[in-house]
């Protein structure tokens, strides 16, 4: 099996040394970076498959360096800070970062997540459904690409998990904690602001007024849902 690699970005070198033994002790390829600078000239030379990613840096900042890569790269961003409060895990989100773990951690909980990440990102080998088409929209799971009135739709990969999860289950309403798990892992279910943070994201790329959700609806108070997709023009009835 090929190893996975996965670079983590820290200017505290006992934090770079903990992250780096826990990972490499299960079998991870690992690169380690002190600033953004360094950080971004390692994503340039090198293949990664997961980022792990302080906010407070010298050079370009946590936030900097993801808003830098997600301009080219679809690698998972895992945030890994010392700031704790929810409106600091909104704001790396909306930036692009896929998970946003607080320090202090534990190890344990931090392998789970990576796991879960890399995992999300491993090739699949599942029979794929059919395109999920309503009025305009369209959800290719097979080609995992999403379109507007035949016009691509920028997702980013998780936006785009977190769409074809809806859309795979239109006409039902799915609660905040399914979506987390069946995304983000069994391991979630109070982070109910990474759902709503990545609906906000996805609505401003596919929804053509946002105060009037046309595609990913709100149900308020319990969760969300997609309509049924629309039968083909001409299919029988």
């Amino acid at each position: 099996m090929t190893q996975q690699n996965i670079l983590i970005v820290d200017d505290e070198p006992p934090m770079r040394k903990l992250l780096s033994n826990n990972l490499k002790a299960s079998g991870y390829a690992v690169r380690l970076a002190a600033d953004g600078s360094e950080a971004l000239k390692l994503i340039d030379e090198h293949p990664f498959d997961l980022l792990l990613l302080d906010i407070n840096m010298p050079g370009p900042n946590g936030l900097q360096v993801i808003e830098a890569v997600r301009r080219t790269e679809e690698l998972p961003v895992m945030v890994l800070s010392g700031r704790g409060r929810e409106v600091d895990k909104v704001e790396a989100l909306n930036r692009g970062a896929d998970d946003y773990l607080s320090k202090p951690f534990g190890i344990a909980e931090l392998m789970a997540r990576v796991k879960a990440l890399l995992r999300r990102v491993a090739p699949g080998t599942k029979t794929s459904l059919p395109p999920y088409s309503y009025e305009g929209l369209e959800v290719d799971f097979a080609a995992r690409r999403a379109r507007l009135h035949s016009v691509d739709v920028p997702l980013t990969r998780r936006e785009f998990e977190v769409l074809a999860y809806f859309a795979r289950n239109a006409g039902k309403i799915l609660l905040h904690r399914q979506v987390l798990q069946a995304i983000w892992g069994g391991q979630y279910g109070d982070e109910a602001d990474y759902v709503w943070t990545f609906v906000q994201r996805i609505r401003r790329k596919i929804e053509p007024d946002r105060a009037h959700p046309r595609y990913l609806l709100t149900e308020p108070g319990v969760g969300y849902h997609m309509p049924p997709p629309q039968k083909p023009t001409g299919s029988a009835g």
